[in-house]
């Protein structure tokens, strides 16, 4: 799918709110709500657009401590074992596979330093975790889910 600026524009309102009404879009990108529907759907259909989500306030939920946690493995032979052990485990919100030092990075979010150490426990004591690194998130400064360009790179 070739996407145009009003494609962005679409995305850039579902991104802001991803509940927001076809007719609050159509009056704010200038289109008729019939063609906002017709471009969302094309969007979700070419996988564009994945899903909807909504966003919560960790803290409000008691989720006081956020940590990120460098992973290496001694071997490739355990990169599946320990993807499977990672989507087990709730606490873990992001993990990504990467290049450098360590091989992972993962997001966890849990309501104590006591949560913390049986997740970091469980995943050091995992046959093939060679090393691991943790840091404490102090604050979030900025959280985006995806990157909308400005313009389709034509103009």
């Amino acid at each position: 799918m070739i996407l145009d600026e009003i494609d962005y524009k679409i995305m850039r309102c579902l991104k802001k709110n991803a509940r927001i009404k076809a007719s609050a879009i159509s009056e704010e990108i200038s289109l008729s709500v019939s063609a906002v529907i017709e471009r969302i759907r094309k969007l979700e259909a070419s996988g564009i657009i994945t899903g909807y989500t909504a966003i919560f306030d960790e803290k409000l939920l008691g989720n006081d401590m956020t940590a990120l946690m460098e992973v290496s493995l001694e071997h490739p032979r355990y990169y599946d074992s320990f993807c499977e052990l990672i989507a087990s485990i709730d606490s873990i919100v992001t993990c990504y596979y990467m290049t450098g030092d360590y091989d992972f990075m993962l997001r966890i979010v849990t309501d104590s330093s006591d949560s913390l150490e049986r997740i970091h426990r469980r995943i050091k004591s995992m046959e093939g975790v060679s090393a691991t690194e943790t840091h404490f998130v102090l604050k979030g400064v900025k959280n985006e889910y995806s990157v909308i360009p400005e313009n389709d790179g034509r103009n």
